[in-house]
């Protein structure tokens, strides 16, 4: 499957209060193209990462779900803040879960998947930790309770960089630097990461969102490793850990704790660091066999 595949989705804006007052969200929807009941997917990207980050997944996924793909505040299609102190979970759960309701009732169900990238996995434990939330089953993409300072602080060497790059290329030449560790994508992969995650801009192409998401991330690196077992240990539903064998963000002895607990399975991909991009076959049938057990790609 390449990025050129014919069916792409279609983009759905709506509204969410957020304490800035009413503000404009975005989603990317993936209607179900099989027969089974309604069932709906979530899934959420990654910190400076959008929606259709998701489209190889997606396209797969949605041969069994109604894949709703949001752009979290201040990303891709979604409105950017006035207030850069509000870019941080409190407000991601509070949009999520907005969203979540409305399709919800518009789907008529009872309850969602999640796939969270990185940012998008803790998004889904924070709110799986809840004593009253939606989330049924979860895939959670090279993340855990623990994010090592040291990974923090390479993030922050990039994130928020005001930077505009005279053309595509040079935008993706940055990309496959910075992103290297997002696994051996294919040359189609990288541009269609490249196409879907720029937008034009005065003198060029800018990443599409807003730099100032990095200045409350910034506030997140402090003299320890920052420590959210408080709500994993809250987290009751079946989850699968996905981990890049050389992740520096989600450690090897991080995952392999949160794996001893008897709902939660843990997969390793060699060769691939902070996160697998989730393009890859092997990568999608493992989400795919899941979430679907007896399906295969």
């Amino acid at each position: 499957m390449t990025a050129t595949a014919t069916r792409q989705p279609e983009r759905i804006d709506y509204h969410y209060q957020s304490p800035e007052g009413t503000r404009r969200g975005s989603y990317h929807l993936w209607p179900c193209q099989g027969n089974t009941p309604e069932r709906v997917l979530f899934c959420v990207h990654g910190l400076t990462r959008n929606a259709r980050d998701f489209d190889y997944l997606a396209r797969v996924l949605s041969q069994d779900y109604t894949v709703i793909c949001p752009d979290v505040a201040g990303r891709g299609d979604s409105e950017w803040l006035t207030q850069p102190d509000l870019y941080g979970y409190p407000l991601y759960i509070g949009q999520m879960l907005q969203l979540v309701q409305q399709v919800m009732a518009e789907r008529r169900v009872t309850g969602v998947d999640w796939v969270g990238t990185s940012m998008g996995g803790l998004i889904g434990m924070m709110i799986a930790a809840q004593p009253v939330q939606p989330i049924r089953r979860m895939v959670m993409n090279d993340v855990g309770y623990r994010i090592p300072k040291a990974a923090l602080e390479r993030l922050a060497t990039y994130v928020g960089k005001r930077t505009v790059f005279p053309t595509l290329h040079a935008a993706e030449a940055h990309l496959r630097t910075v992103a290297a560790t997002f696994g051996p994508l294919t040359d189609d992969q990288w541009t269609h990461l490249i196409r879907t995650g720029t937008e034009p801009c005065e003198g060029g192409f800018r990443f599409r969102y807003d730099p100032a998401i990095a200045e409350p991330f910034r506030h997140m690196i402090v003299a320890e490793d920052v420590n959210l077992l408080e709500f994993w240990n809250q987290v009751r539903i079946p989850t699968l850990l996905i981990r890049g064998a050389q992740s520096d963000l989600f450690l090897g002895s991080t995952a392999r704790d949160m794996a001893s607990a008897d709902q939660v399975e843990l997969m390793e991909f060699d060769g691939i660091g902070h996160a697998p991009a989730l393009m890859a076959r092997d990568q999608i049938r493992a989400i795919r066999q899941y979430l679907t057990p007896g399906t295969d790609y």
